[in-house]
Protein backbone atom coordinates (compact mmCIF):
# COMPACT_ATOMS: atom_id res chain seq x y z
CA UNK A 1 0.00 0.00 0.00
CA UNK A 2 1.55 3.75 -0.90
CA UNK A 3 1.57 6.36 1.41
CA UNK A 4 1.64 9.93 0.95
CA UNK A 5 4.90 11.51 2.23
CA UNK A 6 3.33 15.34 2.49
CA UNK A 7 2.49 18.32 0.81
CA UNK A 8 4.03 18.53 -3.09
CA UNK A 9 3.22 22.47 -3.63
CA UNK A 10 0.79 24.64 -3.34
CA UNK A 11 -0.48 27.14 -6.15
CA UNK A 12 -1.99 30.67 -5.96
CA UNK A 13 -2.95 33.78 -7.77
CA UNK A 14 -1.34 36.53 -8.06
CA UNK A 15 -1.99 40.08 -10.29
CA UNK A 16 1.62 41.37 -10.23
CA UNK A 17 4.27 39.39 -10.82
CA UNK A 18 6.83 42.04 -9.79
CA UNK A 19 5.34 42.81 -6.48
CA UNK A 20 4.77 39.06 -5.19
CA UNK A 21 8.41 38.43 -6.40
CA UNK A 22 9.70 41.11 -4.25
CA UNK A 23 7.57 40.06 -1.18
CA UNK A 24 8.39 36.62 -1.10
CA UNK A 25 12.27 36.72 -2.31
CA UNK A 26 13.30 39.84 -0.64
CA UNK A 27 11.06 39.50 2.27
CA UNK A 28 10.41 36.26 3.31
CA UNK A 29 13.45 35.07 1.72
CA UNK A 30 12.38 32.36 -0.44
CA UNK A 31 14.75 31.39 -3.49
CA UNK A 32 12.68 32.22 -6.54
CA UNK A 33 13.48 28.35 -8.00
CA UNK A 34 11.53 28.84 -11.50
CA UNK A 35 10.56 31.47 -14.05
CA UNK A 36 8.11 29.78 -16.02
CA UNK A 37 5.02 29.91 -17.94
CA UNK A 38 1.53 28.47 -16.91
CA UNK A 39 1.35 25.55 -19.55
CA UNK A 40 -2.30 25.70 -20.23
CA UNK A 41 -1.88 29.52 -20.74
CA UNK A 42 1.65 30.58 -21.96
CA UNK A 43 0.27 34.44 -21.37
CA UNK A 44 1.08 34.66 -17.87
CA UNK A 45 3.96 34.00 -15.58
CA UNK A 46 4.29 30.85 -13.46
CA UNK A 47 6.92 31.49 -10.68
CA UNK A 48 8.16 29.03 -7.66
CA UNK A 49 9.33 29.52 -4.62
CA UNK A 50 11.34 27.08 -1.88
CA UNK A 51 14.31 26.05 -0.92
CA UNK A 52 17.58 25.74 -2.49
CA UNK A 53 16.34 23.76 -4.76
CA UNK A 54 12.32 24.07 -5.11
CA UNK A 55 12.56 20.60 -3.28
CA UNK A 56 8.88 19.23 -2.82
CA UNK A 57 7.49 20.00 0.24
CA UNK A 58 8.65 23.76 0.21
CA UNK A 59 7.31 25.28 -2.81
CA UNK A 60 4.88 28.03 -3.07
CA UNK A 61 3.65 28.76 -6.68
CA UNK A 62 1.95 31.79 -7.97
CA UNK A 63 0.12 32.23 -11.21
CA UNK A 64 0.26 35.58 -12.55
CA UNK A 65 -3.65 37.40 -13.62
CA UNK A 66 -2.55 41.32 -14.38
CA UNK A 67 -6.50 41.55 -14.75
CA UNK A 68 -7.80 39.54 -11.79
CA UNK A 69 -9.89 40.96 -9.37
CA UNK A 70 -10.27 40.76 -5.43
CA UNK A 71 -11.08 37.42 -3.13
CA UNK A 72 -14.89 37.60 -2.64
CA UNK A 73 -13.80 34.64 1.05
CA UNK A 74 -15.58 32.11 1.96
CA UNK A 75 -16.07 28.39 2.21
CA UNK A 76 -15.01 25.74 -0.08
CA UNK A 77 -11.76 27.24 -0.77
CA UNK A 78 -8.16 26.62 0.74
CA UNK A 79 -7.81 29.91 2.91
CA UNK A 80 -4.40 29.50 5.05
CA UNK A 81 -0.87 28.19 3.82
CA UNK A 82 1.24 27.56 7.35
CA UNK A 83 5.13 27.20 6.75
CA UNK A 84 7.13 25.67 8.92
CA UNK A 85 10.32 27.62 11.08
CA UNK A 86 12.16 25.85 13.94
CA UNK A 87 11.50 27.59 16.80
CA UNK A 88 9.31 30.06 19.26
CA UNK A 89 12.68 32.00 18.74
CA UNK A 90 12.40 32.19 14.96
CA UNK A 91 8.73 33.60 15.39
CA UNK A 92 10.40 36.60 17.41
CA UNK A 93 12.51 37.20 14.90
CA UNK A 94 9.99 37.32 12.78
CA UNK A 95 7.68 39.66 14.11
CA UNK A 96 10.76 41.85 14.17
CA UNK A 97 11.14 42.05 10.44
CA UNK A 98 7.49 42.00 9.80
CA UNK A 99 7.30 45.04 11.88
CA UNK A 100 10.61 46.87 10.06
CA UNK A 101 9.25 46.21 6.63
CA UNK A 102 5.49 47.33 7.61
CA UNK A 103 4.09 43.83 6.80
CA UNK A 104 1.14 43.89 9.62
CA UNK A 105 0.23 40.27 11.48
CA UNK A 106 -1.53 39.24 14.56
CA UNK A 107 1.22 38.56 16.77
CA UNK A 108 2.38 35.29 18.55
CA UNK A 109 -0.52 32.82 19.37
CA UNK A 110 -1.82 29.51 19.00
CA UNK A 111 -2.73 28.16 15.73
CA UNK A 112 -3.75 24.46 15.29
CA UNK A 113 -2.00 23.63 18.64
CA UNK A 114 0.94 25.56 17.81
CA UNK A 115 2.81 28.68 18.39
CA UNK A 116 2.08 31.01 15.07
CA UNK A 117 2.70 34.26 13.62
CA UNK A 118 -0.49 34.81 11.65
CA UNK A 119 -0.22 37.76 8.39
CA UNK A 120 -1.25 37.95 4.43
CA UNK A 121 0.79 39.44 1.71
CA UNK A 122 0.09 42.51 -0.23
CA UNK A 123 -2.98 40.82 -1.93
CA UNK A 124 -4.71 39.06 1.08
CA UNK A 125 -3.17 35.87 1.08
CA UNK A 126 -3.42 34.35 4.83
CA UNK A 127 -0.15 32.89 6.10
CA UNK A 128 0.86 31.28 9.26
CA UNK A 129 4.43 30.72 10.15
CA UNK A 130 4.31 27.70 12.80
CA UNK A 131 7.02 26.80 15.24
CA UNK A 132 8.35 23.15 15.05
CA UNK A 133 11.42 22.32 16.64
CA UNK A 134 12.62 19.00 15.03
CA UNK A 135 10.28 19.01 12.23
CA UNK A 136 11.53 19.34 8.54
CA UNK A 137 11.06 18.45 5.19
CA UNK A 138 13.69 15.93 5.13
CA UNK A 139 15.21 17.12 1.90
CA UNK A 140 15.02 20.71 2.93
CA UNK A 141 18.14 22.42 1.68
CA UNK A 142 19.19 25.53 3.15
CA UNK A 143 19.21 28.56 0.52
CA UNK A 144 23.06 30.36 1.52
CA UNK A 145 22.02 33.55 -0.29
CA UNK A 146 18.70 34.37 1.08
CA UNK A 147 18.56 37.20 3.73
CA UNK A 148 16.89 35.35 6.80
CA UNK A 149 19.80 33.60 8.92
CA UNK A 150 19.59 30.20 8.10
CA UNK A 151 18.36 29.33 12.19
CA UNK A 152 15.08 31.18 11.30
CA UNK A 153 14.55 30.23 7.27
CA UNK A 154 11.40 28.19 6.25
CA UNK A 155 11.64 24.71 6.27
CA UNK A 156 8.87 23.63 4.00
CA UNK A 157 5.21 24.01 4.19
CA UNK A 158 3.24 23.33 7.28
CA UNK A 159 -0.43 22.82 8.04
CA UNK A 160 -2.70 23.56 5.13
CA UNK A 161 -6.40 25.03 6.27
CA UNK A 162 -9.13 24.11 4.17
CA UNK A 163 -12.45 25.38 4.44
CA UNK A 164 -15.49 23.57 3.70
CA UNK A 165 -19.11 23.43 4.09
CA UNK A 166 -18.73 19.31 4.81
CA UNK A 167 -16.18 18.44 6.79
CA UNK A 168 -17.09 15.27 6.84
CA UNK A 169 -17.00 14.53 2.99
CA UNK A 170 -13.07 15.85 2.75
CA UNK A 171 -12.04 14.03 5.70
CA UNK A 172 -13.61 10.55 4.22
CA UNK A 173 -11.76 11.60 0.86
CA UNK A 174 -8.74 12.21 2.79
CA UNK A 175 -8.69 8.72 5.17
CA UNK A 176 -10.28 6.28 3.09
CA UNK A 177 -8.42 6.81 -0.25
CA UNK A 178 -5.36 8.37 0.77
CA UNK A 179 -4.68 6.67 4.28
CA UNK A 180 -4.37 10.59 6.25
CA UNK A 181 -4.84 9.89 10.16
CA UNK A 182 -7.26 11.60 11.67
CA UNK A 183 -5.73 13.76 15.07
CA UNK A 184 -8.17 15.65 15.90
CA UNK A 185 -12.29 16.23 15.65
CA UNK A 186 -14.84 18.71 17.11
CA UNK A 187 -17.97 19.61 15.80
CA UNK A 188 -16.49 22.46 12.87
CA UNK A 189 -12.60 21.70 13.34
CA UNK A 190 -10.36 18.70 12.43
CA UNK A 191 -6.84 17.48 11.81
CA UNK A 192 -5.35 15.56 9.43
CA UNK A 193 -2.08 13.75 9.09
CA UNK A 194 -0.32 11.94 5.99
CA UNK A 195 2.24 10.53 8.47
CA UNK A 196 1.61 10.38 11.74
CA UNK A 197 3.38 12.93 14.20
CA UNK A 198 4.66 15.07 10.72
CA UNK A 199 2.87 18.53 10.21
CA UNK A 200 3.97 19.03 6.36
CA UNK A 201 1.78 16.75 5.15
CA UNK A 202 -1.07 17.94 8.16
CA UNK A 203 -4.50 19.55 6.64
CA UNK A 204 -6.66 21.59 9.40
CA UNK A 205 -10.17 21.18 8.63
CA UNK A 206 -13.00 24.12 9.40
CA UNK A 207 -16.38 23.87 8.76
CA UNK A 208 -18.14 26.73 7.94
CA UNK A 209 -21.62 27.27 5.70
CA UNK A 210 -21.98 30.16 3.54
CA UNK A 211 -21.45 31.33 0.57
CA UNK A 212 -18.41 29.84 -2.05
CA UNK A 213 -15.56 32.13 -2.08
CA UNK A 214 -14.72 33.49 -5.43
CA UNK A 215 -11.33 33.64 -5.87
CA UNK A 216 -9.10 36.10 -7.30
CA UNK A 217 -6.16 38.44 -6.68
CA UNK A 218 -4.16 36.36 -3.02
CA UNK A 219 -6.60 33.33 -3.66
CA UNK A 220 -5.08 29.75 -3.25
CA UNK A 221 -6.01 27.22 -6.83
CA UNK A 222 -4.87 24.28 -5.50
CA UNK A 223 -3.22 22.06 -3.36
CA UNK A 224 -0.71 19.39 -5.03
CA UNK A 225 0.60 16.28 -2.60
CA UNK A 226 3.26 14.40 -3.21
CA UNK A 227 3.77 10.70 -4.74
CA UNK A 228 7.29 8.97 -5.49
CA UNK A 229 7.27 8.14 -9.15
CA UNK A 230 5.00 7.47 -12.57
CA UNK A 231 4.21 4.06 -10.46
CA UNK A 232 2.96 5.38 -7.49
CA UNK A 233 0.42 7.78 -9.32
CA UNK A 234 -1.04 5.54 -11.49
CA UNK A 235 -2.36 3.58 -8.64
CA UNK A 236 -3.52 7.27 -6.76
CA UNK A 237 -5.54 7.84 -10.45
CA UNK A 238 -7.05 4.65 -10.81
CA UNK A 239 -8.00 4.85 -6.66
CA UNK A 240 -9.59 8.37 -7.63
CA UNK A 241 -11.57 6.95 -10.35
CA UNK A 242 -12.73 4.45 -8.85
CA UNK A 243 -14.26 6.64 -5.79
CA UNK A 244 -16.27 8.30 -8.35
CA UNK A 245 -14.02 11.13 -8.85
CA UNK A 246 -13.01 13.12 -12.20
CA UNK A 247 -9.56 12.66 -12.90
CA UNK A 248 -7.59 15.05 -15.25
CA UNK A 249 -5.65 12.12 -16.75
CA UNK A 250 -2.29 12.02 -15.94
CA UNK A 251 -0.44 15.52 -17.08
CA UNK A 252 2.83 15.74 -17.95
CA UNK A 253 4.38 18.94 -16.43
CA UNK A 254 8.04 18.36 -17.05
CA UNK A 255 9.67 19.00 -13.84
CA UNK A 256 7.05 16.26 -12.31
CA UNK A 257 4.15 14.48 -13.60
CA UNK A 258 0.54 15.02 -12.13
CA UNK A 259 -3.45 14.27 -11.97
CA UNK A 260 -6.03 16.76 -10.81
CA UNK A 261 -9.71 16.11 -9.15
CA UNK A 262 -12.18 17.86 -7.16
CA UNK A 263 -13.10 16.93 -3.89
CA UNK A 264 -16.79 16.78 -2.96
CA UNK A 265 -16.78 20.11 -1.89
CA UNK A 266 -15.31 21.43 -4.98
CA UNK A 267 -11.76 21.51 -3.43
CA UNK A 268 -8.74 20.98 -6.66
CA UNK A 269 -6.16 18.88 -5.10
CA UNK A 270 -3.22 18.08 -7.45
CA UNK A 271 -1.49 14.53 -7.06
CA UNK A 272 2.55 15.20 -8.24
CA UNK A 273 5.63 12.83 -8.43
CA UNK A 274 8.73 14.41 -6.89
CA UNK A 275 10.86 14.32 -9.79
CA UNK A 276 12.40 14.95 -12.01
CA UNK A 277 12.77 18.37 -10.12
CA UNK A 278 13.38 21.76 -11.33
CA UNK A 279 17.35 21.12 -11.92
CA UNK A 280 15.82 19.22 -14.80
CA UNK A 281 16.66 22.10 -17.23
CA UNK A 282 18.75 24.43 -14.75
CA UNK A 283 21.80 24.84 -12.72
CA UNK A 284 21.88 24.94 -9.15
CA UNK A 285 23.77 28.48 -9.33
CA UNK A 286 21.02 30.00 -11.45
CA UNK A 287 18.13 28.88 -10.89
CA UNK A 288 14.74 30.91 -11.23
CA UNK A 289 16.97 33.67 -12.48
CA UNK A 290 15.78 32.98 -16.12
CA UNK A 291 12.87 32.18 -17.99
CA UNK A 292 13.10 28.72 -18.34
CA UNK A 293 10.48 26.70 -20.79
CA UNK A 294 9.42 22.91 -21.10
CA UNK A 295 10.91 21.34 -24.51
CA UNK A 296 7.69 21.68 -26.10
CA UNK A 297 7.00 25.42 -25.59
CA UNK A 298 10.64 26.00 -26.68
CA UNK A 299 9.65 26.70 -30.32
CA UNK A 300 7.85 29.37 -29.13
CA UNK A 301 9.90 31.63 -27.03
CA UNK A 302 9.80 34.39 -29.05
CA UNK A 303 6.21 34.58 -29.45
CA UNK A 304 6.06 33.84 -25.09
CA UNK A 305 8.29 36.20 -23.94
CA UNK A 306 6.73 39.31 -26.16
CA UNK A 307 3.87 39.18 -23.74
CA UNK A 308 5.70 38.79 -20.59
CA UNK A 309 7.17 42.16 -18.80
CA UNK A 310 10.53 41.36 -17.28
CA UNK A 311 11.10 40.73 -13.73
CA UNK A 312 13.74 42.05 -12.03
Amino acid sequence: MYTIPGHHHISMITKNAQQNNKFYRDILGLRRVKVTVNQDDTSMYHLFYGDKTGSPGTELSFFEIPLVGRTHRGTNAITKIGLIVPSVDSLHYWVNRLDELGVKHEGIKTYAGRPSLLFEDEEGLRLALMAAPNTKVAHWETYEKSPIPVEHQFQGMGTVEITVKNKGKLIRTLTEIFGYELKTEDETTAILQSINGEMFGEIYIIEQDGPSEKPGRGSIHHLAIRVKNDEELAFWDEQVKARGFISSGIVDRFYFKSLYFRESNGILIEIATDGPGFLRDGDVKSLGEQLDLPDFLEPQRAEITAKLKPIL
